[in-house]
C-alpha cells in the first residue's frame, strides 16, 4: 500500500491529524524510511494502534514480535541482507509454510522472493517497521548468516568425511543422476547459489570441481571471490540440476553444452543465466552469466566516456555508412557499449538488424538474430541475409575472420552504419589485426570511422570512499602522470563498509581509448606503418590511451591507482 494512501486512511480514520501527517512526511523524506516508521518514531502513533490499523486494511493478522522467541533455525532461512531489504522476518515454520512478519504484506516482490528462496509457502503477518528492524538486530548475528544459511540447506552432511574415489565417474547412471537432481537439499542449494549471485551483484558464478574439492565462486565488479565449497558427491546432482533447469542433455558429459535458465523474480523482473557446461579432469564446469536486463546501463554518459571521446563516439555512430569498432577482451563490456550505442540510433525511421552469439538482453524495435554454428548460421550467412533485408544499420556480435570481415568491410562500403568487436589490445593494433585477416589497406581507411578499446575498472564505493593520504606521487610518476599533476592529485580509497562488504569499491567504470581515422592516420595505414607508430601519431593527435584515461578516474576520485595497473598496460 503506497504511503501516500496509508497517510490519507489514517486522517480519515481520524487516528491522526493533517498536520501530524504533514510532520510525518517531512521527518519521512529525511530519514529515507517509510512512512509507518516516521509515525511511531515521533510519537504520533504507538505500535499497537498502527498495527491494529495496518492489520485492518491489509486483511492479515497483527504480531507483537516482543512476545515471541523465534527459533535460531527460522531465522536461517532467510538471509539478513534479505530481511533488510524487505523490512520483514521469518517469525515460525509450520509444516510447509513460514509464517513472516511484514512491515508491507502487499509488497509481492519480497514475498516471491523469500518463497523462492526457502522453497515454502508464504503466510505474512503485519507488525511495524521499527518492530522489525529491532528484531533484525536482535536475531542476526553478524558474520554468521550466509555460511548458516548454507548450513541449512545442506542439513546434516558431514563435509569431512568426504573422500574422492578412483573410478566413480564410471559408474554414472542418468536416472540416478536426474532423481539425486530433484532431492530437495539438492534444488534448494542450487536455488540458494543463484539467488546469492542475484542479492550479491555477482556477474558470473563458477561452479568447479577437483580431485578432492568442489568450490563455488561469484566473480563481483570483476574479481572472483570465494563463496562456498558445497560435498564433493553432490558434485554429479548439482551439476545435473543445473543441466536440468537449461534444459541441457545430462547423459551428455564429454562435449561442452551451452543453455539458459530463466527464473522470475516478481513484479514482472525476470532474470536471465547463461550456463556453459565444460567437461574437466575430474568432472564438468559450470559457468553460469548473470543477465539483468533492469541493469543494463544503456546511457553513454554514465559509462565513463569522457566529454571529447564521447562526442567522436557519438558523431561516428551517427553518419550514415562506415565501421565502428569496438575492442578489448572477454568481460570488458564490449556489449554494453554497443547496445547503448544500437539503443541511441534506434529510432522509428531506421532498420536495425543484429548477428549475436548469443542474444545477451532483448532490445525493443531492433531485429536481433541468434546464432547457430551446428546449422551453418554464422555471422558471415547472418550478415549476408541482413543485406538482402534493406538494412540501415547492422551489428556484428564479433568479426571473427575474413568471410566476416570482408562482408562487414562491404557493407560499410555500400551505405550502412556497421558495429561490431574484436579481440585486440588496444586501438591501434586492431588496424594490424584486421590486416592479418586479410582486409586490404586500401578498404580498412575507406570503411573504419572510429574504433574504441575499452577495460572495466571497478568503482570506489561513494559510501566509504575516503582521501589516500598513504599514496605517494612517485607511483603516480611511475603509472604515467606528469610530476605537476601527481602533486594536485588527491587521489582516494575505499575505507569498507556494509554496502561494499567491506571491499572498498561497488559498481565498476569503463576506461576507454577512443581513436578517430582521421587523415594523417589513413596515411600511415596505406604506408604500412606498425602499430606503435599509429598510437603515437594517434596520442599526437589528442587520443586518451587506456592507461591516461585511468589516470583521469584517479584524478576524478572513481577509482584506485591499483584498479587501473590491474586492467591497463604502460604506454
Amino acid at each position: 500500500m503506497a504511503n501516500d494512501r496509508i497517510g490519507e486512511l489514517l486522517v480519515r480514520e481520524n487516528l491522526i491529524s493533517t498536520a501530524q501527517l504533514r510532520e510525518a512526511q517531512t521527518d519521512q523524506r529525511s530519514t529515507g524510511k517509510r512512512l509507518a516508521y516516521s509515525l511511531t518514531r515521533l510519537g504520533i502513533l504507538q505500535e499497537t494502534e498502527l498495527t491494529d490499523f495496518l492489520s485492518k486494511q491489509y486483511g492479515v493478522p497483527a504480531i507483537t514480535l516482543d512476545d515471541f522467541e523465534i527459533d535460531p533455525e527460522v531465522i536461517e532461512l532467510v538471509p539478513r541482507e534479505v530481511a533488510s531489504k524487505h523490512v520483514l522476518i521469518p517469525v515460525q515454520r509450520a509444516g510447509n509454510s513460514l509464517i513472516t512478519a511484514m512491515a508491507d504484506p502487499a509488497n509481492i516482490y519480497a514475498i516471491d522472493d523469500v518463497k523462492f528462496m526457502t522453497g515454502l509457502h508464504i503466510e505474512p503477518v503485519v507488525s511495524t517497521d521499527a518492530a522489525i528492524e529491532a528484531a533484525i538486530e536482535r536475531y542476526y548475528a553478524a558474520p554468521e548468516k550466509e555460511v548458516a544459511s548454507y548450513q541449512e540447506v545442506l542439513g546434516d552432511m558431514e563435509l569431512d568425511e568426504i573422500e574422492f574415489e578412483e573410478g566413480e565417474e564410471d559408474d554414472f547412471s542418468v536416472l540416478d543422476s536426474q532423481s539425486e537432481a530433484e532431492q530437495a537439499p539438492v534444488v534448494k542449494l542450487c536455488n540458494l547459489i543463484l539467488v546469492n549471485a542475484i542479492n550479491k551483484g555477482a556477474s558470473d558464478i563458477h561452479i568447479e570441481p577437483y580431485e578432492k574439492d568442489y568450490r563455488v565462486r561469484y566473480r563481483i565488479d570483476g574479481v572472483l571471490h570465494h563463496e562456498m565449497n558445497p560435498p564433493l558427491k553432490l558434485k554429479n546432482a548439482i551439476t545435473s540440476r543445473f543441466k536440468i533447469m537449461s534444459n541441457l542433455d545430462i547423459s551428455e558429459r564429454r562435449l561442452p553444452q551451452d543453455g539458459r535458465i530463466k527464473i522470475k523474480m516478481g513484479r514482472g523482473r525476470e532474470m536471465d543465466f547463461r550456463v556453459s557446461c565444460l567437461p574437466c579432469l575430474y568432472g564438468e564446469k559450470l559457468v553460469l552469466r548473470l543477465l539483468d536486463k533492469e541493469n543494463l546501463q544503456l546511457d553513454m554518459t554514465k559509462l565513463g566516456f569522457e566529454p571529447g571521446p564521447l562526442a567522436d563516439f557519438k558523431n561516428a555512430i551517427h553518419r550514415p555508412f562506415g565501421m565502428c569498432l569496438v575492442t578489448g577482451p572477454t568481460g570488458s563490456g564490449k556489449t554494453t557499449t554497443l547496445y547503448s550505442a544500437l539503443s541511441d540510433l534506434n529510432q522509428i525511421d531506421v532498420n536495425i538488424s543484429t548477428a549475436e552469439d548469443p542474444v545477451e538482453f532483448n532490445l525493443m524495435g531492433i531485429n536481433q538474430v541468434q546464432m547457430h554454428e551446428d546449422i551453418g548460421l554464422n555471422f558471415a550467412a547472418a550478415l549476408r541475409s541482413f543485406l538482402r533485408q534493406d538494412p540501415d544499420i547492422i551489428m556484428v556480435g564479433e568479426i571473427r575472420d575474413f568471410e566476416t570481415a570482408e562482408i562487414s568491410v562491404k557493407a560499410a562500403l555500400t551505405g550502412h552504419m556497421v558495429l561490431s568487436t574484436l579481440h585486440t589490445n588496444d586501438a591501434p593494433s586492431t588496424v594490424n589485426r584486421l590486416l592479418n585477416m586479410g582486409v586490404e589497406p586500401f578498404l580498412v581507411t575507406a570503411s573504419v570511422n572510429l574504433i574504441v578499446a575499452q577495460r572495466l575498472a571497478r568503482r570506489l564505493c561513494k559510501d566509504c570512499k575516503i582521501p589516500d593520504k598513504e599514496q605517494s606521487v612517485e607511483a603516480l610518476v611511475e603509472a604515467g602522470m606528469s610530476q605537476a599533476e601527481a602533486k594536485k592529485c588527491q587521489t582516494m580509497k575505499g575505507k569498507g563498509c556494509k554496502t561494499c562488504s567491506g571491499s572498498g569499491y561497488k559498481g565498476r567504470v569503463a576506461l576507454y581509448e577512443v581513436m578517430m581515422l582521421k587523415d594523417a592516420l589513413k596515411d600511415l595505414i596505406l604506408q604500412g606503418a606498425s602499430t606503435s607508430e599509429l598510437k603515437q601519431e594517434a596520442i599526437r593527435m589528442g587520443m586518451n590511451t587506456l592507461r591516461r584515461s585511468g589516470l583521469n578516474k584517479i584524478k576524478d576520485g572513481m577509482t584506485t591507482l591499483e584498479e587501473v595497473l590491474r586492467v591497463t598496460a604502460a604506454d
